[in-house]
């Protein structure tokens, strides 16, 4: 760590903290006393907006205005209400994303427009440390697809730009990697990957929220990403979907709901897309989930990302400053560069699992990625310097008192 990044830690956590402007934001969250949250990349924590939002409809929406609240209420409009939010959050103009459906959903609606768009024989390229779900969508997908499906080429991250050549239709990636926090230049890879003539699409799950995206100015095709992680919507909140503007006349999705109709409520026998992004839904919008989901990203208002970017690089050096040499076994697979890494700092551990039980039981919420990684991740808008402090100590302490020797730790939860 250079002499520029340990100047910047010369005072408390408490001083650090005093001097953040952002400070102030974490008041806008219920963060249960006592509890250390560093699992924000995972599930982020209730909004303190979200149960008068929520009430707001089901009392006086749903309770009494019933199914007149899709026009009183404009229900019928969410999913671009809430997809213009988060346009502002990743760099699109208007009418380019839209929230709807899972992360999963939405990557096979856009990867098959992706392969409708391509003139060349389809092949995606991915990476083998890709978020697995997203790869077995892909396989899902192949299955139906049968002898029309695409081929598949997953190489290690250090070979993709050796592999990515002219064969290539389609480049599928995350652009911040679940395990080890490390992250792909967005920008130079979409560059790359047009060069060559192929698409590209990007799960922005692990990115929204905590990184300056400008989807726009790097010229992205097409994105997904979920609203549960740093945009703190909620368990199950709905995903949502980037299209650029340029491709959104050429191309139609699987899903053929009757949302993504031109005109919904005609009934018409056949289906006919809606302009614009609008065809990238499919069926009835889930608006409790969705309207948590809006209410949540009000903390966003008036928020510039790059004051939240820099905390976050702030966050994950002073982590890695408390926990060099802790212990031996403790290897830091993050990058040490900020520049080169998302909002979280992951250690590899040979007892990995009881190390995060022994955490949590102390009041440090991380979590476990198999098969032995303690990852601790952090959202700028309400973590603080004195949390990133005391998990370091609990981390300590854990370690040289071998807590996590204790054989109950070991037994596996369903969810890890």
């Amino acid at each position: 760590m250079d002499h520029d990044v340990l100047s910047a830690f010369d005072g408390t956590a408490g001083e650090l903290d005093r001097a953040d402007p952002l400070a102030p934001l974490r008041q806008a969250f219920e963060l249960p006393k006592g509890v250390v949250y560093l699992d924000g990349n995972s599930l982020g924590p209730l909004p303190k907006a979200v149960p008068k939002a929520l009430a707001q409809v089901i009392e006086r929406q749903w309770g009494a205005s019933l199914i007149k609240s899709w026009n009183d209420h404009d229900w019928i409009n969410l999913p671009s209400r809430v997809g213009e939010k988060i346009a502002r959050l990743i760099g699109a103009g208007p009418g380019q994303v839209i929230c709807t459906d899972s992360v999963s959903v939405n990557l096979f609606k856009v990867l098959a427009a992706a392969l409708g768009l391509s003139a060349r024989p389809a092949k995606i390229l991915s990476e083998a440390d890709n978020f697995p779900s997203d790869l077995y969508l892909v396989e899902g997908m192949n299955t139906l697809l049968g002898a029309a499906a695409p081929a598949i080429e997953v190489v290690q991250t250090d070979a993709l730009l050796e592999h990515l050549d002219a064969s290539v239709s389609i480049l599928l990636l995350t652009q911040v990697n679940f395990k080890t926090g490390a992250m792909h230049d967005l920008a130079e890879l979409t560059a790359r990957a047009q060069a060559v003539g192929a698409l590209v699409v990007w799960d922005l799950s692990h990115s929204a929220g905590v990184l300056e995206l400008e989807l726009d100015a790097a010229n992205v095709d097409f994105a997904v990403g979920c609203g549960y992680k740093f945009l703190n919507g909620g368990p199950g909140a709905p995903g949502y979907v980037y299209v650029a503007s340029r491709h959104q006349g050429s191309v139609t999705q699987p899903l053929s709901g009757w949302m993504g109709h031109a005109e919904p409520f005609a009934f018409s026998e056949h289906y006919e897309p809606a302009p614009g992004i609008k065809r990238f839904l499919s069926g009835t919008p889930a608006i409790l989930s969705m309207t948590a989901l809006d209410a949540a990203l009000s903390v966003f208002d008036g928020l510039e990302l790059a004051q939240v970017r820099a905390k976050s690089e702030k966050l994950g050096a002073y982590l890695i400053h408390l926990t060099d040499a802790i212990d031996d076994a403790l290897e830091l697979i993050s990058p040490r560069d900020a520049n080169q890494r998302g909002s979280q700092i992951s250690f590899r551990h040979p007892l990995a699992y009881p190390i995060v039980q022994a955490l949590i039981e102390a009041g440090v919420i991380g979590d476990f990625r198999a098969p032995d990684i303690v990852r601790l991740g952090f959202n700028p808008l309400f973590n603080s310097f004195a949390d990133i402090e005391q998990a370091a100590a609990v981390l300590k302490t854990v370690l040289m008192t071998k807590a996590h020797f204790e054989p109950r730790l070991n037994a596996r939860k369903l969810v890890t």
